[in-house]
């Protein structure tokens, strides 16, 4: 079992930045992978980052060149840096993890607002 909790959401001009965090507690595994989605009102949710226990990452094509997710596989967390934020970028994030063949396990999210 796996619980994840995000922070570091909140409120940002257009240009700005934030970091994302998310913590994870229960029995983690180096093969996990972890990354971000994000579901803004009356859209589908799309993934936004993700990064594969090798340190592969991918990224969403609207995020590319300004986003940048890393992991601390010490502190069982994972971060996404997010630049140059657009009010595109208005959502709620979701962190996620994913085991090998299993089902993703899901934070309860955190809201992103990009607003002048």
């Amino acid at each position: 079992q796996v619980q994840l909790v995000e922070s570091g959401g909140g409120l940002v001009q257009p240009g700005g930045s934030l970091r994302l965090s998310c913590a994870a507690s229960g029995s983690i595994f180096s093969t996990d992978t972890m990354g971000w989605y994000r579901q803004a009102p009356g859209k589908q949710r799309e993934l936004v980052a993700v990064i594969i226990s090798g340190g592969s990452t991918n990224y969403a094509d609207s995020v590319k060149g300004r986003f940048t997710i890393s992991r601390d596989n010490g502190k069982n967390t994972v971060y996404l840096q997010m630049n140059y934020l657009k009010p595109e970028d208005t959502a709620v994030y979701y962190c996620y993890l994913v085991r090998v063949l299993g089902s993703p396990y899901w934070g309860q999210g955190t809201q992103v607002t990009v607003s002048s």
